[in-house]
Protein backbone atom coordinates (compact mmCIF):
# COMPACT_ATOMS: atom_id res chain seq x y z
CA UNK A 1 0.00 0.00 0.00
CA UNK A 2 1.28 3.62 -0.75
CA UNK A 3 0.46 6.56 1.12
CA UNK A 4 0.85 10.19 -0.38
CA UNK A 5 1.21 12.74 2.57
CA UNK A 6 -0.16 16.44 2.68
CA UNK A 7 2.69 18.80 3.31
CA UNK A 8 1.73 19.04 6.63
CA UNK A 9 1.50 15.02 6.96
CA UNK A 10 5.07 15.30 5.71
CA UNK A 11 5.85 18.02 8.31
CA UNK A 12 4.17 15.84 11.34
CA UNK A 13 6.16 12.96 10.65
CA UNK A 14 9.91 14.70 10.06
CA UNK A 15 9.12 16.34 13.78
CA UNK A 16 8.01 12.92 15.10
CA UNK A 17 11.04 11.65 13.75
CA UNK A 18 13.47 13.90 15.30
CA UNK A 19 11.82 13.88 18.67
CA UNK A 20 12.53 10.02 18.68
CA UNK A 21 8.92 8.99 18.62
CA UNK A 22 9.62 6.17 16.12
CA UNK A 23 12.81 4.98 14.57
CA UNK A 24 11.42 4.57 10.72
CA UNK A 25 8.29 6.75 9.06
CA UNK A 26 6.34 3.03 9.36
CA UNK A 27 6.56 3.08 12.78
CA UNK A 28 5.29 6.29 13.40
CA UNK A 29 2.39 5.96 11.14
CA UNK A 30 1.38 2.54 12.56
CA UNK A 31 1.45 3.90 16.32
CA UNK A 32 -0.29 6.35 15.12
CA UNK A 33 -3.05 4.07 14.12
CA UNK A 34 -3.27 1.77 16.81
CA UNK A 35 -3.92 5.43 19.23
CA UNK A 36 -6.33 5.94 16.49
CA UNK A 37 -8.20 2.52 16.87
CA UNK A 38 -7.64 2.47 20.59
CA UNK A 39 -5.38 -0.58 20.29
CA UNK A 40 -2.69 -0.96 22.85
CA UNK A 41 1.05 -0.86 21.27
CA UNK A 42 2.30 -4.48 21.72
CA UNK A 43 6.26 -4.07 23.54
CA UNK A 44 8.84 -6.37 23.72
CA UNK A 45 10.21 -7.37 27.21
CA UNK A 46 13.31 -5.45 26.44
CA UNK A 47 11.57 -2.10 25.41
CA UNK A 48 8.98 -2.90 28.88
CA UNK A 49 12.43 -3.45 30.90
CA UNK A 50 13.96 -0.11 29.73
CA UNK A 51 10.80 2.17 30.52
CA UNK A 52 10.55 0.55 33.20
CA UNK A 53 14.24 1.51 34.25
CA UNK A 54 13.55 5.19 33.05
CA UNK A 55 10.63 5.79 34.88
CA UNK A 56 12.48 4.58 38.08
CA UNK A 57 15.51 6.67 37.64
CA UNK A 58 13.19 9.66 36.72
CA UNK A 59 11.49 8.86 39.76
CA UNK A 60 14.98 8.36 41.84
CA UNK A 61 16.44 11.65 40.36
CA UNK A 62 13.43 13.58 41.02
CA UNK A 63 13.24 12.24 45.15
CA UNK A 64 17.00 12.72 45.32
CA UNK A 65 16.90 16.22 44.27
CA UNK A 66 13.52 16.68 45.87
CA UNK A 67 12.25 18.20 42.82
CA UNK A 68 8.39 19.67 42.40
CA UNK A 69 7.10 21.16 39.77
CA UNK A 70 4.82 23.47 41.06
CA UNK A 71 1.25 23.08 43.00
CA UNK A 72 -0.81 20.37 41.68
CA UNK A 73 1.55 19.02 39.49
CA UNK A 74 3.67 16.17 40.16
CA UNK A 75 6.10 13.83 38.46
CA UNK A 76 4.61 10.56 38.40
CA UNK A 77 1.75 12.41 36.61
CA UNK A 78 3.79 13.93 33.94
CA UNK A 79 5.81 10.10 33.68
CA UNK A 80 2.40 8.00 33.11
CA UNK A 81 1.05 10.86 30.93
CA UNK A 82 4.26 10.48 28.66
CA UNK A 83 3.23 6.76 28.65
CA UNK A 84 -0.08 7.36 26.39
CA UNK A 85 2.36 8.76 23.25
Amino acid sequence: MTVTLSQHGQEMLETALARGLGRTPEEIVERALETVTGQEIALSDQEREQRRKAVAGMLAFSEKYRLRLGPGVRITDLIHEGHKY
